[in-house]
């Protein structure tokens, strides 16, 4: 008897719609005959071949992908694409077996607590979960075959499982009394040379004055001074830092290494020339790398530099990851610290590129491209994400909606948005602007269709 409850086969008849739910029918007797469409009972021979764990059959015309999470052993050349998305909060899971996948039916798809396999004819793929993550395979639900999407359906977890360790971590990493070195994020040369912050401290928010004007009943005494770091300090904003600029590695940009400037209309000429004559660039591959705020201090946006403490060996973060990561930190850091989960991210320049919105922070994502067609997923700057075959790893990531506004797309929204004191302004490099859009935009074309879109806001994730 406790074998027979263990044991539990969820079949998915041959008569199941495109778009149709199949909800859980649990018995803990039944015949084969006794199967009606759409509902899943308990299978003797289940029980008999597959010793406890739970199963999914599934019979219907068209193709299937499949999207699992972890490591995929392949035989008779079945390549597995999958999407695990885990919300730590709630210890629930989104599982999507893709489309492309399942090449022959029926396919049989088989959930265990550390494990998923995928037989479709004569191939097949299983996938070891990665440690931590413990499905409760009797809490499967919600099963639907979508077109374009594939299998879906979503399941409990047995514990919460622990979240990896992020590669770089700005605010966790300085410190003060520490020697730190700083390195172009692009190319790895050496910014600023060996130093030792005695003070690192957090900037006050850009409305800080107007705040000040609201609160006190006297005269901002602060008005007419600027925060200017010594050469021992380091101070932070939301998305840069300040440093004195002594013993620098930069080169201040000069009309050789300038070549937006030509570009702009002659109504922003001026303006847009004074910018450039403020733009820091690497001196080894042109990269910008923040502005100069006075003549001893310099702004450096943490997208384009890595600070690295002088004791260990320094390691590149691919490019991708890095912008990524980083700017999903500070979506995260600024949610928490002023409750505010609209963003406007704005360019160097003064332009707004994108709006937006972040869903959830408790996300971990698990996921192979197998054959589908994500297998280019956050491939473009050389950064292998997303590997097709082999373990798959876990990823920190933050769930967002967005909205681009280059060419003048969402101009309304965007007018909106800026006037809202509820919107938070984030300031990067032009360049990374465009950057962090294209990621967004891959981000969602990798996502099952379904899943692409909420209302009139796109769907992505940044991996942290």
């Amino acid at each position: 008897m406790q074998r027979t409850l263990l044991s539990q086969r969820l079949v998915m008849a041959a008569a199941l719609g495109a778009d149709q739910p199949c909800a859980p029918a649990w018995s803990e007797a039944s015949s084969a005959a006794s199967r009606s469409p759409g509902r899943v009972t308990p299978s003797p021979s289940c029980r008999r071949r597959c010793g406890g764990r739970q199963r999914m059959q599934r019979s219907a015309g068209g193709r299937a992908a499949a999207s699992c999470a972890g490591s995929w052993s392949c035989c008779a050349g079945m390549a597995c694409g999958f999407l695990l998305e885990i919300r730590r909060g709630t210890q629930s899971a989104l599982l999507v077996i893709r489309e492309a996948s399942l090449r022959n039916l029926p396919a049989d798809i088989t959930v265990e607590p550390g494990r998923l396999e995928v037989r479709s004819g004569a191939a097949c793929g299983a996938a070891a979960l990665p440690p931590g993550v413990s499905l409760a395979p009797s809490s499967c639900r919600g099963l639907r075959l979508l077109p374009g999407d594939g299998l879906r359906l979503r399941l409990r977890l047995r514990d919460a499982p622990l979240a990896p360790e992020l590669a770089y971590q700005l605010w966790e990493r300085l410190k003060p009394q520490k020697n730190y070195i700083l390195y172009c994020q692009s190319c790895g040369d050496v910014i600023v040379k060996e130093r030792k912050f005695l003070r690192v401290l957090p900037l006050p928010s850009e409305n800080w004055s107007a705040l000040v004007e609201e609160w006190c009943c006297h005269p901002n005494p602060f008005a007419r001074s600027a925060l200017h770091p010594q050469h021992d300090d380091c101070f932070l904003g939301d998305t840069f830092l300040l440093l004195n600029s002594r013993n620098q590695s930069h080169v201040p940009e000069s009309s050789k290494c300038s070549s937006e400037t030509e570009h702009h209309t002659s109504q922003n000429d001026s303006t847009s020339k004074l910018k450039e004559n403020t733009r820091v660039i690497c001196e080894r591959c042109k990269k910008t790398l923040g502005e100069t705020v006075s003549s001893d201090t310099v702004k450096y946006y943490v997208t384009e530099v890595i600070i690295w403490p002088s004791e260990e060996n320094f390691s590149t973060v691919p490019r991708s990851q890095f912008i990524q990561s980083m700017v999903a930190q500070c979506l995260v850091e600024l949610s928490s610290a002023k409750s505010t989960f609209r963003f406007i991210i704005k360019g160097d320049n003064g332009r707004i590129y994108i709006l937006i919105w972040l869903l959830n922070s408790d996300t971990l994502l698990v996921e192979s491209s197998g054959s589908s067609s994500s297998h280019s997923v956050f491939t473009l700057f050389g950064d292998n994400f997303v590997p097709s075959y082999g373990p798959s790893e876990m990823w920190n990531a933050v769930k967002v909606l967005y909205q681009p506004c280059t060419k003048n797309r969402n101009k309304d929204l965007a007018d909106a948005w800026e006037n809202d004191f509820g919107v938070h302004p984030l300031k990067f490099p032009s360049e990374t602007c465009l950057e962090l859009l294209l990621m967004l935009s891959m981000s969602t074309a990798s996502l099952p269709p379904s899943l692409q879109r909420m209302n009139s806001f796109q769907v992505a994730f940044l991996k942290m």
